[in-house]
């Protein structure tokens, strides 16, 4: 989800090419229980990567980052510059192998006497690349303008991602050829194949990427933003996190608190335990339907233009026909519901690509078949290794997998995704098989950070909508409960998936006086959604 993934094939496998010492009583003498030893481990385990943290962090201030004119095929043009920063892979051993992540940044627009320092960015994923942030300033967009007057814009490739030691978990050429089966099955034995898929899926993230994998944790990437921080010579850091972006923000603020110095996170995802990761995707699969519906409502309210229904009932029955005309023989050869699935699910996403959306879908009912396949087919270029489709997969899939323990049990995954189908069929099944290698994970899952507020946290901004589809409302109610003196801005009756840069003055201004001054309102704030579309 520039969501909690990456924009990506769903279901890539197969369906769609688709994170107090204990204190014995005097004199007891008793050993400590095997619980009791396990948590003390554990807990030693977080001193060593603390301390890792702290010397990396140090040994980053001392480096600095050595600015250069960005690698020609980065697509990063000047004035922007890039560089590197060396982290450890593995915390616990700071003097162990490194790694190098991929930053780049473009200067503040105002004087000297304007600066504020850096203003790093997250844009989600797991799998996303922050890389092309610097841009908004080369692109002179209105709504940054005045941050940009203030804030160096810094964005960086997570560990595993794109040219920060990328990660992968099969060849991307027969990641984008995957087969297009259905992604709602029809029979056990399509339940069977889809298991198969995902658990030959997990074994190679392993082969070909086991080194990596223990270590594609949140914790770990939030570790790697204090190195950039203060390879930066940043004493306090400034965030900007979007979607997946918001856990680590939240993580950060849990584990780094007195390092922050402002910190907005928009669409945020649920931070509770019980949430990462396996009830948040169930959570989205509801979100989505819902989401789903308003574009439909809006087609049909737009039958003038779109001709597809004028209720939503009959927009709905007009995409089942076309679900079905694909899954019967994929549309243009190369179209299954999978690739459907996909290309669709943008709506659900961001308002900004409904008309589009909707412009395809017409033109397909109206005999236009090239249309659909121009925008639905794959794109069987997107094999370039470390800035592909399938690296952003497999970082989603590592990060996920990795940051918390999954049930094993096919029967709860099948239970619950087949009941949660039955009312919200738009993205249960395709989601469940993306997520499915976490099942057979390889490597030992992780327990989440418990997100809470300590000493030194600064005030946080929030920022959602309520109808966001990939990160749904309850998520920034919960980490505002959690982050004490947080402000929450509701954009009520809006979905639009990243909220910050969009044209909405009640928000831009809220974010812009935060940013610039500091400055939040006494209490929370609800804006008026931002303009829907029109065609």
């Amino acid at each position: 989800m520039r969501d909690i993934r990456p924009k990506r094939r769903v279901a890539a496998l197969g369906s769609a090419g688709v994170l107090v010492t204990a204190t014995l009583i005097a004199g007891a003498v008793a050993a400590p229980s095997a619980s009791a030893s396990a948590s003390a481990g554990a807990r030693h385990g977080q001193d060593r990567e603390a301390r890792g943290a702290a010397i990396a962090a140090e040994r980053a201030a001392k480096a600095g980052i050595d600015w250069q004119d960005c690698p020609g095929d980065w697509g990063l043009e000047k004035p922007i510059q890039c560089g590197w920063v060396t982290v450890p892979l593995d915390y616990a051993k700071p003097y162990g192998k490194q790694i190098k992540l991929a930053v780049d940044r473009i200067g503040n627009t105002g004087t000297a006497q304007e600066r504020q320092g850096a203003l790093v960015y997250n844009p989600g994923g797991p799998g996303g690349s922050g890389l092309r942030f610097p841009r908004r300033v080369v692109t002179k967009s209105a709504v940054w303008a005045n941050a940009a007057k203030a804030y160096d814009f810094v964005g960086f490739d997570p560990r595993g991602v794109g040219h920060s030691a990328p990660i992968s978990c099969m060849d991307p050429q027969e990641f984008v050829k995957a087969p297009k089966a259905d992604p709602v099955p029809d029979t056990e034995a399509d339940k069977l194949a889809q298991r198969k898929l995902a658990r030959e899926y997990a074994e190679g993230c392993y082969e070909r990427s086991g080194e990596m994998l223990p270590h594609m944790t949140t914790p770990n990437t939030v570790r790697d933003l204090d190195v950039i921080r203060a390879a930066l010579g940043e004493k306090k850091l400034n965030y900007l996190g979007v979607s997946y972006g918001t856990y680590i923000g939240a993580v950060y603020g849990t584990m780094f608190p007195g390092h922050l110095r402002r910190m907005i996170v928009d669409s945020v995802v649920n931070p509770s335990r019980d949430k990462i990761w396996y009830q948040a995707n169930l959570d989205q699969d509801v979100a989505f339907e819902g989401r789903w519906k308003d574009w439909e409502d809006w087609v049909a309210a737009n039958d003038a233009t779109f001709h597809l229904g004028t209720t939503r009932d009959a927009v709905q029955d007009k995409w089942l026909q076309l679900r079905a005309t694909a899954k019967k023989n994929p549309i243009g050869g190369v179209v299954g519901p999978a690739e459907l699935i996909s290309f669709f699910q943008s709506a659900p996403y961001y308002d900004s690509t409904w008309i589009p959306i909707a412009t395809v879908f017409s033109k397909y009912v109206a005999g236009d078949t090239q249309a659909l396949v121009d925008a639905a087919a794959p794109d069987l270029t997107d094999t370039a290794g470390n800035i592909s489709s399938e690296n952003g997969n497999a970082v989603y899939t590592a990060v996920e997998c990795t940051d918390a323990k999954w049930p094993t049990s096919w029967k709860k995954w099948d239970r619950d995704n087949t009941e949660l189908n039955k009312n919200y069929p738009f993205m249960t099944w395709a989601n469940a098989w993306m997520n499915l290698p976490c099942a057979t994970w390889p490597v030992k899952q992780q327990t989440p950070v418990e997100v809470k507020t300590h000493k030194g946290l600064p005030q946080v901004l929030i920022v959602q909508s309520t109808r966001d589809a990939a990160t749904p409302y309850e998520g920034a109610v919960e980490l505002h409960n959690r982050f004490k003196g947080s402000r929450l801005i509701t954009e009520k009756d809006a979905g639009s998936h990243g909220v910050t840069g969009l044209v909405n003055p009640c928000i831009n201004q809220r974010v812009d006086d935060y940013l610039l001054n500091g400055k939040l309102d006494a209490a929370d704030v609800t804006c008026t959604p931002h303009a829907t579309p029109k065609p």
